[in-house]
């Protein structure tokens, strides 16, 4: 059987990852503007949780656009 989806190619695979990553800082966002004067515990626990997630979707996003071609070189440097 052949599969009936063909492949994604290297630009969709970048704009797929961009825009998750993008709900992610969007999340973030959202939870800063109701976090309470004082975060609870389990704020604090969402918030490394969003953060993780962000972290996470912003390397897949650049592993995807290396993968693209568009690798990009550090600026600056240590």
């Amino acid at each position: 059987m052949t599969d009936l989806i063909p492949p994604e190619n290297d630009g969709e695979t970048v704009r797929r990852i961009a825009a998750a990553h993008t709900a992610a800082s969007r999340d973030v966002e959202a939870f800063l503007r109701r976090i309470p004067e004082v975060p609870t515990p389990a704020d604090i626990t969402e918030y490394a949780a969003l953060l993780a997630r962000e972290e996470a979707l912003r390397t897949e996003r650049t592993d995807a656009a290396e993968a693209a071609g568009l690798g990009v070189p550090t600026i600056g440097g240590a």
